[in-house]
């Protein structure tokens, strides 16, 4: 059984803040600003969190239960104050405790910063599985590093985007609990001597390693309901000892603190920049830190309660979320074989069977692979285990294939070439027991396109779990009004089982409850248009249709799109070519990675069309461009319930999921969007008539690309939508105090080939957004559009994709006697 969760009186919350303000703070009540209530409510939360987490680790360890442990370079957990009082049941208590006390439940959550913990979805991802697997009562557990600056802070200077630091950490974190006496030696650096033990056997030997410590902080991670409270433990990186002794009596203070330093910046910055050689090095080090010290931790772990290896993957499950944490498979190798002595053959089989992978990406050149060089500088050992798999791996496919020596080359661990290069997918495929994709096309591509030989090796290896969203973060939480009326009209079982919304549809048709949809959504754009006059000083209409594309920058995503539709309906509206259908705000907020120069100019362009947009009389009523900084997870909860029409527009074959898509659905928003990632799927289940479908198919362009039939002028001397956008990139037209700076768009699309085919869909883009202009003039059938939506999103829950790791690749139950369907839930409270 699931440990119980005492409930917590707004007595007994009120004596907890107050103690933690005088014992923890150093402060009276009477001196308290919002940060402080702030810090000793989560303060007291943590204490009621941290008595359920060892009450539920004992009982894991009781029922003897299976374990998963998730590893990722990232968990984009957001802001925990609103959440967890979500998850416990105790929002209403909290509220009503501060309204005695003279406080607002909303001003205190805002002094609570995001955690710089992630940049995009796979770490939003991954935060949303751990809220899944604690509301399932699985056993399982995140891995991370504890980045003490996170991706960066985004301003925006003249229309240009500025990386600030994030140093999230400025203050001290009030959810984690840092673990001393857990904390984990990692060998790093050095070389390897060949040897033989006594039995004459090889035997490496890796010598003169460096040594760095990881530091674990836990954070608890409550279920909805908090019976289940679970953990992520992120690895902080310390020298091996405050000073290198040796260098220090020598006399050479400064070398012994510049080790000290080197060593602590391995956990320093979230993705730090790989475009020279110190990068570089500081990448694959994070990657093998973070997979080192988790392995440790779980061997550890598994070793308190068994004296031997044999069951080690009947109890242990490890998923690697994408191909950054791939070492895993060298490491637990190492471990296996150097210090605890077992035969390679039967490491082997265990790690196969304990290690499984999620990929993330079409994209080919976003395959992660290392320079053999650097891996034999960093982790020499590690790359003698990787040549040796792959050596009795190539050995497997010339049995399977005799004499193909292209399939050899295409299939080795190894990127020949002036340069070797170690291909980390293939790492991983090669040493799991199983390889998902995210959505259903996704998957297909890698079987067909991006894997084929591998499938054709192991089909049975290659599944598809759809991704999934928390219900919990992306609407009971994030948009409370929407969320309690769906809770009055069909109860809050939803809450817990995302199907239940079905019964959602026998109301889309009902005017009474359309009528309390749109009184909702008007709420929620009414709150976020006073955050963009607040963080952009632009004042928009909450009446007109809010147009958002809200994700990371990149040109397959195709913001570029996205701009050159509003450019061209901006310029057939003011040449008296077009009249608008309905008045429109579009909305933009995203950040680039800081050496990516074309998406970076690409937010350039948003602010200067916005510019020139905004300030010309002729469209003051019916357009207006905003471009909203520093996109985060507290940022997108306020954007994704003002959502009209969600942007889900890159090029067909190139998201692999998407989960922007499925949050905005879930809040009501239609959908424009290619057959691309998730969209199919969000298509299948709201029904075509409730999305707006555009562009080419995955298939369509691949065959241009192998034909070479796209030719991209011949669109430009076709239609003159396209010459009138093109021509205002070459004539200056949205830059004229900096003249010719968006020239190498112009060049880009015409005489570059148009990578993302951005020309081959934009007829059909514009038409397709004219339809929906006309359908939002008409709200009644536009909100039963998005009652629907909503009703069928049942499907992408991250509930749902939890249960099928859990059956599919895991084989992880939920602890015994908890059976989620028959939980009793609490209601919203408050």
């Amino acid at each position: 059984m699931k440990p119980k969760q005492t409930k917590v009186t707004k007595t007994a919350l009120k004596r907890s803040i107050n103690y933690h303000i005088k014992c923890k703070l150093c402060k009276e009540l009477s001196s308290c600003d919002n940060h402080c209530i702030f810090l000793s409510t989560a303060l007291s939360l943590r204490d009621r969190l941290v008595e359920t987490m060892l009450s539920t680790e004992k009982e894991y360890r009781k029922e003897g239960r299976k374990r998963a442990y998730y590893l990722s370079m990232e968990f984009l957990i957001g802001r925990l104050l609103g959440n967890n009082l979500y998850n416990m049941g105790i929002f209403g208590t909290c509220k009503e405790a501060f309204i005695e006390m003279g406080y607002d439940i909303d001003e205190v959550r805002e002094q609570e910063k995001d955690a710089g913990l992630g940049n995009g979805g796979l770490g939003r991802l991954a935060a949303c599985f751990l809220d899944s697997m604690a509301t399932l009562g699985i056993p399982g557990f995140g891995y991370g590093i504890h980045y003490e600056y996170g991706l960066f802070k985004q301003d925006i200077d003249n229309g240009y985007q500025k990386e600030k630091p994030d140093n999230w950490l400025a203050e001290f974190n009030p959810w984690e609990i840092k673990r001393p006496d857990e904390k984990c030696i990692v060998p790093i650096f050095g070389r390897v001597e060949d040897g033989q033990d006594r039995d004459g056997n090889y035997n490496p030997m890796w010598l003169d390693w460096k040594t760095l410590i990881g530091m674990p902080y836990d954070i608890p991670v409550a279920g909805y309901d908090g019976k289940t409270v679970n953990w992520l433990r992120l690895y902080e990186a310390n020298a091996s000892m405050d000073f290198d002794i040796q260098i220090f009596n020598e006399g050479d203070y400064f070398q012994a603190v510049h080790q000290k330093i080197a060593s602590e910046t391995v956990s320093k910055i979230l993705y730090p920049s790989d475009t020279a050689k110190f990068g570089k090095e500081l990448r694959l080090v994070q990657e093998y830190f973070l997979v080192a010290c988790s392995l440790r931790d779980i061997v550890r772990r598994y070793l308190k309660d068994h004296d031997t290896f044999n069951a080690f993957h009947e109890h242990i499950s490890i998923q690697i979320n994408d191909t950054h944490p791939s070492l895993t498979i060298a490491e637990l190798m190492r471990i296996l074989v150097d210090e605890y002595s077992l035969p390679w053959d039967t490491a082997w089989d265990i790690t196969q069977k304990t290690v499984s992978y999620t990929n993330h990406t079409i994209l080919p050149e976003a395959l992660e692979t290392w320079g053999t060089t650097l891996m034999e500088e960093v982790i020499p050992r590690h790359l003698q285990i990787i040549y040796e798999i792959n050596r009795r791996f190539l050995q497997e496919v010339s049995v399977r294939w005799p004499g193909d020596t292209d399939r050899l080359s295409r299939m080795s661990l190894i990127e020949e070439g002036e340069r070797k290069k170690v291909r980390m997918a293939h790492l991983a495929i090669v040493g799991s027991h199983g390889t998902n994709g995210v959505a259903e096309l996704h998957t297909r591509i890698l079987k067909e396109k991006i894997f084929p030989d591998f499938y054709e090796m192991w089909p049975e290896r290659f599944i598809n779990i759809t991704n999934g969203i928390t219900q919990r973060r992306w609407l009971l939480k994030s948009n409370p009004r929407l969320a309690q009326l769906i809770s009055n009209t069909i109860g809050d079982s939803w809450i817990i089982d995302l199907y239940q919304l079905k019964r959602l549809e026998a109301f889309a048709y009902d005017s009474n409850f359309q009528a309390a949809f749109i009184k909702t959504k008007r709420a929620s754009k009414e709150i976020f248009s006073r955050i963009i006059t607040d963080t952009t000083r632009v004042s928009i209409d909450p009446g007109s249709l809010f147009d958002i594309q809200a994700k990371r920058m990149h040109e397959y995503k195709r913001q570029l799109l996205k701009v050159m539709h509003i450019i061209y309906e901006y310029l057939s509206i003011i040449r008296g070519q077009k009249r608008p259908l309905a008045a429109k705000t579009f909305i933009f907020a995203g950040k680039a990675a800081p050496g990516y120069w074309a998406a970076k100019q690409i937010i350039k362009l948003i602010n200067n069309v916005a510019m020139i947009i905004n300030a010309d009389p002729a469209v003051k009523d019916i357009m207006k461009v905003v471009f909203v900084p520093d996109y985060r997870v507290s940022l997108a909860e306020k954007i994704i319930p003002a959502a009209d029409l969600s942007e889900q527009i890159s090029m067909a074959g190139t998201e692999a999921s998407g989960t922007g898509n499925m949050k905005f659905s879930l809040n009501g928003a239609l959908t424009i969007g290619t057959l691309d990632g998730a969209n199919i799927e969000i298509c299948e289940e709201v029904g075509e008539e409730n999305i707006f479908i555009f562009g080419l198919t995955a298939a369509e362009i691949l065959r241009m690309k192998q034909n070479g039939s796209y030719h991209p002028h011949d669109y430009y001397d076709m239609y003159p939508e396209i010459r009138l956008v093109l021509d205002a990139f070459r004539n200056n037209t949205f830059c004229p105090a900096e003249p010719g700076l968006f020239q190498w768009i112009y060049n880009k699309l015409l005489y570059e080939g148009d990578p993302y085919f951005h020309l081959a869909d934009f007829i059909s883009y514009i038409k397709t957004l004219e339809k929906a202009d006309e359908e939002f003039n008409n709200p009644a059938l536009w909100a039963q559009k998005s009652i629907l939506n909503i009703a069928r999103m049942g499907k992408f829950s991250s509930d749902r994709s939890i249960r099928e790791y859990a059956n599919k690749v895991w084989e992880v139950k939920t602890v015994k006697g908890e059976k989620q369907e028959k939980q009793k839930v609490r209601g919203l409270g408050g």
